[in-house]
C-alpha cells in the first residue's frame, strides 16, 4: 500500500505521547508499505530530526505555521462556534500545501492522527482513516472540571465542540482507531464499538530494567508542560508526599520531563527534585525505587507506566489511568483513588523490598505480554488494507452497474 500519513506535530522527538505513537506506527507500516509524511509544525523542524523519519518514509512534507495565524484561527473558531484547537492547527497555508502533496503523492489511503488534522483531509475522495488516539472530549471534561472561571468556560466550549466533531468523524471516515476500549466508550456515537482499538506499545529494546543507584525513592516521569502531568505532579507533591514524609521523612521524588511549567519547577525542595529535560530518560526511572503517577486528569493510555514497568519498576496508579491500562491490581499495579490510598501504597513498598521486586516483575510480565509496538503495527496494517480494499471493491461495483445500465 501507499499510505499518506498526516500528522498535527512533526512526530520527533518522542517527548509527547502523540509524537511516540505516530513514529512507532510508522515504523511498523513501513516494514511492508510506502510511507509519506505530512504533518504541520508550530516550531522549526531541525534536520537531525527530520533524519530519524528518513528510513521509514518515501517523502516527507512539514509546513510551518506561524502561532499568529494559528491563533487568530482560534477566535474564528470561536466565533463560528468550531473546535479552538481544531483552528489552532488549522491555516490556509496548510491546505493548499497538503493538497498539493496528496496529488504528487496519490496514495492508497490516507491515515491521519487526532480531529485536529480533519480539516486538511476531510474532503479528500481518498479512502481515509482517522486515529482518535484518546477521547479528546473526556480529556478536555475532565480538565474543565479542575477549572475555574474563565479558563473553565473555555474548556466547557471547548469539550462541547469536541463532542459534536468526534461525532461527525463517523460519517467523514472509513474507519476510526482509538488507543483503548475506555477511550472508545467515550466517544460520543451509538457505533463506537465499531471503533479499531489500536493500543501503545514498549521499544523493549530500549526499555528495560538497568542497574542504577537509586538516588531517588520515588520518581514520576512525563512532559511537564502537559496539563494533565502538571495536575498530577502537584497532587503528588502537596496531598500524597506530606502522608509519606510522616512515616518517611528522608523520602525523596523525582519529578522529570520536559518543559516543566513554573507550576512544577516551584515543588522543587530538598526532598522534590525537577530535573527538566533530560537526554535520557530511562536514566530517571532507573534511579528510583517506585514510579508513582497519579493521574487525575487526562485520557488515552500512559505510556509512562508501560515504559516504567518495562524498565522493572513498581508501580502505583490511579483508576482513572489503570481503566485504560487494565493491569491486574494489587498483582502487576497498585491503584489509589485517594492521597491516602496512594500514599499507603507507595509507604508499603518502601518497607518492603520483596514486595518491590514482586509487583515490578509482574509489571515487567504484563507489558511484554501486551503492549508490542509490532503487533499493535499489525493491527493498524489490516484496518488500513481492508479500508484500502473495500474502496476498491465499491469502484468495480459502481462502473460494473455503470455497464449493465448502458
Amino acid at each position: 500500500m501507499k499510505i499518506l500519513v498526516v500528522l498535527p506535530r512533526f512526530p520527533y522527538p518522542l517527548e509527547k505521547g502523540d509524537k511516540l505513537r505516530a513514529y512507532h506506527q510508522i515504523k511498523e507500516l513501513a516494514k511492508h508499505n510506502e510511507v509519506y509524511l505530512f504533518c504541520v509544525s508550530h516550531t522549526k523542524v531541525l534536520p537531525e530530526h527530520i533524519e530519524q523519519l528518513k528510513p521509514f518514509c518515501r517523502d516527507i512534507r512539514v509546513v510551518h505555521s506561524p502561532r499568529l495565524v494559528n491563533y487568530k484561527n482560534v477566535v474564528r473558531n470561536y466565533l463560528y462556534t468550531k473546535s479552538l484547537q481544531i483552528g489552532y492547527w488549522d491555516s490556509l497555508k496548510a491546505r493548499r500545501s497538503y493538497k498539493k502533496f496528496e496529488r504528487q503523492v496519490m496514495p492508497d489511503v490516507l491515515y491521519s492522527q487526532m480531529v485536529r488534522t480533519m480539516t486538511l483531509v476531510s474532503r479528500s475522495p481518498i479512502p481515509k482513516v482517522m486515529d482518535f488516539q484518546d477521547a479528546l472530549s473526556m480529556n478536555t471534561e475532565r480538565r474543565m472540571d479542575q477549572s475555574h472561571g474563565l479558563w473553565h468556560y473555555i474548556l466547557h466550549f471547548e469539550f462541547k465542540m469536541l463532542r459534536s466533531t468526534e461525532y461527525n468523524s463517523f460519517r467523514i471516515f472509513d474507519a476510526l482507531t482509538i488507543i483503548s476500549e475506555t477511550d472508545s466508550e467515550a466517544i460520543p456515537h451509538r457505533k463506537n464499538g465499531d471503533i479499531h482499538i489500536i493500543p501503545n506499545g514498549v521499544d523493549f529494546e530500549y526499555f528495560h530494567p538497568i542497574d542504577c543507584e537509586k538516588k531517588y525513592d520515588i520518581v514520576f516521569c512525563g512532559n511537564m508542560r502537559y496539563e494533565p502531568n502538571v495536575h498530577a505532579s502537584r497532587y503528588l507533591v502537596d496531598q500524597v508526599m506530606p502522608l509519606v514524609w510522616k512515616e518517611f521523612p528522608n523520602a525523596t521524588l523525582l519529578l522529570a520531563g520536559a518543559y516543566p511549567k513554573h507550576k512544577v519547577s516551584q515543588l522543587a525542595s530538598e526532598r522534590v527534585t525537577v530535573s527538566g529535560y533530560v537526554d535520557d530518560i530511562r536514566q530517571s526511572y532507573a534511579s528510583a525505587r517506585i514510579f508513582a503517577a497519579p493521574m487525575q486528569t487526562g485520557s488515552g493510555l500512559q505510556n509512562k507506566l508501560l515504559e516504567a514497568m518495562a524498565m522493572g519498576l513498581p508501580c502505583v496508579t490511579t483508576p482513572l489511568a489503570n481503566d485504560s491500562l487494565r493491569a491486574e491490581e494489587g498483582r502487576e499495579i497498585l491503584v489509589g483513588n485517594s492521597p491516602q490510598q496512594i500514599a499507603g501504597h507507595i509507604i508499603s513498598l518502601l518497607r518492603d523490598p520483596s514486595m518491590r521486586e514482586t509487583l515490578a516483575a509482574n509489571g515487567n510480565a504484563f507489558v511484554q505480554n501486551n503492549y508490542s509496538w509490532e503487533v499493535a503495527g499489525e493491527k493498524l496494517e489490516e484496518v488500513l488494507q481492508n479500508v484500502v480494499s473495500a474502496g476498491v471493491s465499491k469502484v468495480a461495483y459502481e462502473r460494473n452497474n455503470r455497464d449493465k445500465n448502458g
